[in-house]
């Protein structure tokens, strides 16, 4: 159309001289509009905004949509719904081996704060509790202040709906090396490893949450007080229990995952998921029955 429009010649001269097909130049798409999916599609990814092709694509399955990944892909693509990326962190160089634990709930159990603040300026941070195996989150816990006395009160609290951890890990902050938390660990005879210090990539599945957590809740909401966080925070974390699908679980929900091993009595193998194999640093953990471990990390 420029070479017609600026040189004034016909559409047989101009093909001829960028060696282009006359019925390429011609062609006409024939793809029906597919304005349905496209339309539940947007509406997905402004209702998950962090959310990927992938993962909106076990959404759309589970409402019962018949189209392949290819082509979600494609409109998603179409739609300029792509998410914009972080800036990636630097990684080690090094070979990493895989920490084993327990095939079972309750095996191991990571702790730790992530840190935000409200409308007014004011900061709050948020204990994070999440079983290692599943990877469900058992407690969100959200606050102006939480001591080693709350922190202790909470695990007691969960242990109690729950049952008792084989190993928790934490970092060496102050409310986790408190006297009422060394207390607590003796009186309920918890097992508790501490990472090495500068080292947070040994309690690698919490730290992962956190950033899911920042990633999707805490950069998307603008929080006016800590009735409101505590209500939001818990509606996340119910979603991310028993409606997000997660990639290391071939894109099951956590609370899924934990009944097939409760139903099952040990974890099957997961196809589909799009996650690389788990690596974390060793870590000096103890597990007796080898025939019932996985590889996590």
């Amino acid at each position: 159309m420029h070479l017609q429009a600026r040189l004034d010649v016909s559409e047989r001269r101009a093909c001829r001289i960028i060696e282009a097909d006359r019925t390429t130049i011609r062609y006409k798409s024939c793809r029906p509009p597919e304005t349905a999916l496209r339309t539940r599609l947007r509406e997905l990814a402004n209702e998950r905004r962090r959310f990927g092709y992938r993962r909106l694509f076990i959404l759309l399955r589970r409402e019962g949509e018949a189209s392949g990944i290819n082509r979600v892909y494609r409109l998603y693509r179409e739609e300029g719904l792509a998410v914009r990326k972080r800036r990636a962190r630097r990684r080690a160089v090094g070979t990493r081996v895989p920490v084993l634990v327990e095939a079972r709930p309750n095996a191991r159990w990571s702790l730790d704060f992530v840190h935000d603040q409200f409308a007014c300026g004011r900061r709050f941070r948020v204990l994070n509790v999440l079983d290692d195996v599943t990877h469900e989150c058992l407690a969100a816990i959200p606050d102006t202040s939480i001591s080693g006395r709350r922190v202790a009160r909470e695990l007691t609290e969960i242990i109690a709906r729950r049952g008792k951890p084989g190993i928790i890990v934490s970092d060496h902050g102050t409310e986790f090396t408190s006297n009422a938390m060394l207390t607590w660990q003796k009186d309920h005879q918890v097992e508790w490893h501490y990472i090495a210090p500068g080292k947070p990539m040994q309690n690698g599945f919490c730290e992962s949450f956190n950033g899911r957590m920042r990633d999707e809740l805490l950069n998307e909401t603008l929080f006016h007080g800590i009735d409101h966080a505590r209500c939001v925070i818990d509606e996340w974390t119910a979603d991310y229990n028993t409606e997000r699908p997660h990639s290391s679980l071939g894109y099951q929900t956590p609370a899924a995952y934990a009944a097939m091993i409760a139903a099952t009595g040990s974890a099957a193998v997961l196809c589909g998921g799009s996650a690389p194999e788990p690596v974390a640093q060793p870590t000096p953990i103890s597990v007796n029955n080898e025939a019932a471990q996985i590889a996590t990390g």
